[in-house]
């Protein structure tokens, strides 16, 4: 009798609380399979993009915005998506000003394959980008090197009581404007992978992210590790935003608004190439 070898798949996600909660289950080997084992690398959302254009690992979290550009590689998976459903990425300053007052001017942005530039650049195409690391982004605000911050993590909370006033909340304007939430993040799987170990990859990302959500206490105090010294009330607040049902399983709504986002961005010639979106269970 013949044993079929455990395939190891190199599982990427950025060192988040919201990712390693939802991370929970695989990392500390509360979800198990006969068939892979996952082995965890951690980096930011913009290196993770730009590592799935050359199709470096076989799982990994990468920004729908990105998905055009991977997807002759990927395919996105069911389970794991961040969606911010009313809410969002926020544009952040020192002073309270109008939208219209940043035309021209110099935002701070967390990378341009991000969703949260992507639907900036939608809402407000006037503006000069420039490129610093996502928790670098508030530093640059209050330093002046720029005129506004793009925020994509924990300060989408903690901005108020670092003295910055909200311009602009991506989710909550996506929902006004077109009745659907955000999709922001997502994981991805190689489309070189057997089916049967991309079924597997599902099953076990799926069940990971309600084990954590079954287990919230225990799932927490792992995530709290991650959550940037943040207070554990906020991070909880925080992961309570980007882990929901739609994490489980993004049904049909997610894939829809999707597609309506990557349209948009091509028929405003943000993105090279019209894409349909895949996605596999």
């Amino acid at each position: 009798m013949t044993t079929t070898a455990v395939q190891e798949i190199v599982c990427a996600h950025s060192p988040d609380s919201d990712d390693a909660f939802m991370f929970y289950g695989l990392a500390t080997k509360k979800i198990r399979s006969k068939i892979v084992t996952f082995r965890h690398v951690l980096e930011d959302i913009e290196t993770l993009n730009r590592k799935a254009m050359q199709g470096v690992y076989e799982l990994t979290a990468i920004s729908y915005h990105a998905y055009p550009y991977v997807a002759d590689k990927y395919l996105l998976m069911a389970s794991g998506s961040s969606v911010g459903d009313g809410y969002g990425p926020m544009l952040i300053s020192t002073r309270p000003m109008a939208l219209e007052e940043l035309k021209g001017k110099k935002i701070a942005i967390p990378g341009k394959m991000t969703t949260a530039y992507l639907a900036l650049k939608l809402i407000e195409p006037d503006f000069e980008p420039v490129v610093v690391p996502f928790d670098k982004i508030t530093d640059a605000v209050s330093e002046h090197s720029v005129d506004a911050g793009l925020v994509i993590h924990e300060a989408q909370l903690t901005y108020g009581k670092a003295g910055f006033h909200n311009i602009l909340d991506l989710g909550k304007t996506w929902k006004k404007l077109y009745d659907l939430p955000l999709p922001l993040g997502a994981n991805a799987l190689l489309r070189s992978l057997s089916s049967d170990v991309q079924t597997e990859c599902c099953r076990m990302m799926r069940e990971s992210i309600q084990y954590a959500l079954d287990n919230h206490e225990e799932a927490l105090n792992y995530a709290l590790q991650f959550a940037r010294d943040m207070e554990p009330s906020l991070a909880e607040k925080f992961i309570g935003m980007y882990v929901n049902h739609y994490t489980v399983d993004a049904g049909d709504l997610i894939p829809k608004a999707a597609q309506k986002l990557l349209d948009m961005g091509f028929e405003a010639g943000l993105i090279p190439n019209k894409v349909t979106v895949e996605f596999v269970r």
